[in-house]
């Protein structure tokens, strides 16, 4: 479970030196105080007397943060005497016993390792000294208060301590997961993008090589369509590096209007598309996106690995979820690749992401076939 904010958010420089000045001075009134508090038995103690062990006792914990074992020390010692010399009496030693306890928290609030809690066993120390010969007779109550106090106050600032390096921890690694997942973000953009067009274009380019010779008055149609495309993957590249900047992006993002321009430039290529999208007025931007980038990446294989083939699209809502299904009629050239490859990795976990599910590979009367459902009604 989280730290609370409170207990692990860390104050500015102004404000610890103004709390440490606070804590000071009420120190400083606590225990001059305690200091005055005497006893109509006994002879009160001179003024100044009083006042100087106010600032004994309170004066070290301006430096608290700064030096904390040296103050838990100096404040221990100070302590010590005033209860030992009967300057504060037995009964008001729960005053500057409490001032030790906030110096024990604060060393184990900064002090790392060891070196804090062997600086707490001393401060303690003279602390049950001068606690234990407070009375007439050996406080054992005021040695325990003692201990109490100072355990806990040091237990206390451990505790804290280990909170905000957990929570320091846990923000870096969150930090880092976010980076990584959105440099894979980003790259499953780019390649979704970006692929369809240089696929294309090499095609056409094979083209025009191919018939430079022979039919050159094709040349420039196959010219035309790599000018084409060169813009529009330039242009897909521009709005997904677009996104991620503070200024407004390129364009908005891929709607399914856009894939009758996707079976036209898929068409360019000798594939026959026959697209068919149904109920899909009132889908979620998100959905609608990665059913484009789904679509866009399996033309795009049909294209590299079956062209020329025929090719039927079929993108279907059925008020709960998106059913997607690409399907081609043509022989592969090349073998998959171990695990589908990266367009269909990166198709899986899109799909993924929605919780939906995805299967790609060959047809049993030959071809290939991607399915895709990508939920997002109320029964997701």
């Amino acid at each position: 479970m989280p730290a609370p904010l409170l207990l692990v958010q860390r104050m500015g420089p102004a404000a610890q030196r103004t709390v440490d000045l606070l804590v000071a001075a009420g120190a400083a009134v606590l225990c001059w105080f305690a200091a005055v508090s005497t006893p109509p038995t006994k002879v009160p103690e001179p003024t100044w007397l009083a006042l100087l062990a106010g600032v004994a006792v309170g004066a070290p914990l301006v430096v608290r943060r700064r030096w904390p074992i040296v103050t838990a020390v100096l404040v221990a010692v100070a302590a010590a005497g005033l209860l030992a010399t009967g300057v504060i009496p037995d009964y008001a030693s729960p005053a500057p016993v409490a001032v030790a306890g906030v110096t024990a928290y604060t060393v184990g609030l900064l002090s790392e390792g060891d070196r804090g809690a062997r600086g707490v066993l001393v401060a303690m120390g003279f602390l049950v000294v001068g606690a234990a010969f407070s009375g007439a007779s050996p406080g054992l109550g005021g040695v325990a208060f003692a201990v109490l106090v100072c355990g806990s106050g040091w237990a206390v600032g451990w505790t804290l301590r280990e909170r905000r390096r957990h929570a320091e921890v846990t923000a870096a690694e969150s930090t880092a997961r976010a980076v990584a997942e959105e440099r894979l973000r980003i790259a499953r953009e780019m390649h979704d993008a970006v692929g369809h067009s240089l696929s294309l274009i090499a095609v056409k380019s094979s083209v025009a090589v191919h018939v430079a010779r022979q039919r050159p008055e094709e040349v420039v149609d196959a010219l035309d369509v790599i000018a084409s495309e060169s813009r529009g993957a330039l242009a897909e590249l521009r709005r997904t590096v677009g996104a991620l900047r503070t200024e407004p992006g390129y364009g908005p993002p891929p709607r399914l209007d856009d894939l009758k321009r996707l079976a036209e430039r898929a068409e360019s290529a000798g594939v026959s598309v026959q697209l068919d999208v149904r109920g899909t007025e009132d889908l979620p931007d998100s959905v609608t996106a990665a059913a484009y980038r789904i679509v866009q990446e399996s033309l795009t294989n049909v294209v590299r690995h079956a062209a020329p083939t025929a090719c039927r699209v079929d993108v279907e809502s059925t008020g709960a979820q998106l059913r997607i299904e690409v399907t081609d009629d043509g022989a592969r050239r090349h073998s998959p690749a171990p695990g589908g490859g990266t367009g269909i990795a990166g198709m899986r976990e899109r799909v993924a992401a929605y919780g939906g599910t995805f299967s790609a590979g060959p047809r049993p009367g030959g071809g290939f076939a991607v399915v895709a459902t990508l939920p997002y009604g109320s029964t997701s």
